[in-house]
């Protein structure tokens, strides 16, 4: 970790993790864009610069982090400034969360909607002492293979 000794430094330092949050901000949200309009392999493309950015972001703060009392003193606007930035970035990254996790629960609903379809057309049609149809043994059903790659 680096020292920030100047208020130079200070500022030079946050402006910097200001542009990476707005950088990943960005593309967090053309993410949620993609996602909800169904397009997942292009969303997926954006992980490398997504990861990347991430990374970056995790180092810089951690700088900040080991300064922020210096930064407080030398910089109390710049700190002010990039709580309302992370803030912000904090709400785009919610929606984020919720577009991601419905897009998963929608498509696993699909492959076990899927998944019961082909056991029951694979299980033969008889009927019970009662007369009535009996439903596939679950246990009995053969295994649905799904390849994960988009």
């Amino acid at each position: 970790m680096n020292q920030i000794t100047t208020p130079a430094e200070a500022e030079s330092a946050i402006a910097h993790v200001a542009g990476l949050i707005e950088k990943l901000h960005g593309i967090v949200e053309q993410e949620t864009a993609l996602v909800r309009a169904g397009q997942v392999r292009k969303a997926v493309a954006l992980g490398g610069a997504k990861d990347e950015l991430a990374g970056a972001l995790h180092t810089a703060g951690q700088l900040l982090k080991a300064n922020a009392k210096f930064l407080q003193r030398a910089v109390p606007a710049g700190g002010a400034a990039l709580h309302r930035l992370q803030e912000a970035f904090r709400d785009v990254l919610q929606k984020n969360m919720i577009v991601l996790a419905t897009s998963h629960a929608v498509s696993e609903g699909i492959v076990r909607q899927l998944s019961s379809d082909l056991a029951r057309k694979a299980a033969p049609q008889v009927y019970g002492s009662s007369g009535r149809a009996i439903a596939p043994n679950p246990k009995r059903a053969q295994p649905l293979a799904i390849s994960r790659v988009l």
